[in-house]
């Protein structure tokens, strides 16, 4: 096995050093390959493994000229090897190089990727081992609904990032393909063992039935990948966003010393981390469909990919990397607000306890639709007005008194109840 590179953050992995280190690292598993079944000399394979270098800047100075990417680059390596060099691209198409080196590109970035999944996930399991009964109401459609925790809606993150680890791991099988198979991917100049001894040397597998080009259904699903990991930060920022809206203020971005919202207005401080998130998702999603739009090539190939992945590719690793640094150091140092949960679940006087009442008069014998009037009856009495109380209503209706105890009446609005289950969610997750 080819000894790998220094792992740096994602940034220097799409650096022309980082590209033009692969290339070579391609073009030398290919002359071992060579070497290794006959086909080119040993000695030769050792002088252009002592020698060969590059100078990205002399690189760009061909490329100027020649117009050619890889050509360029093997002229440079050329100058310094000298006549070893001749063995070196035997047999091969641009692509062999291109494509196999971009493998490596996309599997050390997904290596990155899944190192900052981790870490978010265990910010979010310890967030959530803080808060397992901090008791807040749960929403739908934006309207209060019944209370849970804000351990169990960290929890339901957490269960979608590992979700998201998981299809990094699957995508780690899928894209780290090789091809050694020369123009149309036909192995007309090269022994299929000599893609298979490259791919083994670089820790890749070699692609099924490549073409001049690997398929790009293979990029498509990176790019799916990053957009849905991408998606589940989104809805983590969006959320975020909604709880720190000032009429709810349940969780906060932490908002350091000397920071400043706005500059017309000095007390706003405002989530505007988790609005960034939210942009750029939007942009990965993009790059999605761009990947999409790359697996239709023209027969066994053209290079309409080709421009879109340069730009394609290294922004949506940088940006899905950018992502997971700010989400997880959010969710770090969110600011959480108990009591401010409890005085949001308890407005209007408890009416998230409604489905609880009703179900208490159903069990003990009052029609459901009866039971559903009173309690709806009440709940609207209650709703959105100043001194509303929905638990005095209940306790003070002629319907409910003649079916419940005032200690059954109590009993339905103990929030202990709508969490005694949890704990399974919980195990599940091994929190």
């Amino acid at each position: 096995m080819i000894e790998r590179y220094t792992l740096p953050e994602m940034g220097s992995l799409w650096t022309d050093e980082y590209k033009f280190k692969t290339w070579l690292q391609v073009e030398i598993a290919v002359c071992e390959a060579q070497a290794e079944l006959g086909y080119i000399p040993a000695d030769a394979v050792e002088t252009i493994k002592a020698k060969a270098q590059f100078d990205p800047k002399r690189i760009l100075e061909i490329e100027a000229e020649v117009r050619h990417d890889v050509i360029a680059f093997l002229t440079n390596v050329n100058e310094s090897v000298g006549d070893a060099g001749r063995y070196i691209h035997l047999g091969m198409t641009s692509s062999d190089v291109l494509d196999t080196a971009l493998a490596l590109q996309l599997v050390a970035s997904l290596e990155v990727l899944q190192s900052h999944v981790d870490k978010l996930a265990q910010a979010i399991r310890f967030q959530a081992q803080q808060h397992r009964e901090t008791v807040m109401i749960g929403r739908s459609h934006g309207i209060h609904a019944e209370p849970i925790t804000f351990g169990f809606k960290l929890a339901g993150w957490l269960a979608e990032v590992l979700r998201g680890r998981d299809r990094l791991c699957q995508l780690h099988q899928e894209i780290a393909v090789g091809k050694i198979s020369g123009a149309v991917g036909t192995y007309a100049n090269l022994d299929p063992q000599i893609e298979a001894i490259a791919c083994q040397k670089l820790g890749l597998q070699p692609d099924t039935a490549s073409t001049q080009v690997i398929s790009r259904d293979r990029h498509a699903q990176f790019f799916n990948v990053l957009a849905l990991l991408a998606a589940s930060i989104e809805r983590f920022a969006v959320e975020i966003r909604n709880l720190q809206r000032t009429d709810v203020l349940e969780v906060e971005e932490f908002f350091s010393k000397g920071q400043k919202g706005s500059s017309a207005m000095p007390h706003k401080r405002n989530p505007i981390r988790s609005e960034r998130l939210t942009g750029m998702a939007r942009l990965i999603r993009g790059y999605a469909m761009t990947g999409l739009e790359n697996v239709a090539l023209w027969h066994e190939r053209d290079i309409s990919h080709s421009s879109v992945e340069r730009v394609a590719l290294p922004d949506a690793c940088i940006l899905t990397h950018f992502m997971l640094v700010e989400i997880t150091d959010l969710v770090k140092n969110l600011q959480v607000y108990p009591e401010n949960m409890q005085r949001n679940m308890n407005v209007y006087g408890g009416v998230v306890f409604s489905q609880r009442v009703m179900l208490t008069l159903v069990e003990k014998g009052l029609a459901r639709e009866a039971a559903y009037a009173v309690v709806q009856s009440c709940a609207h009495q209650a709703w959105n007005t100043p001194d509303g109380d929905f638990h005095a209503l209940i306790a003070a209706d002629a319907t409910v008194k003649s079916h419940l105890s005032p200690e059954e009446i109590e009993a339905c609005f103990d929030p202990n109840h709508h969490l005694r289950n949890l704990d399974v969610i919980y195990q599940r997750l091994n929190i």
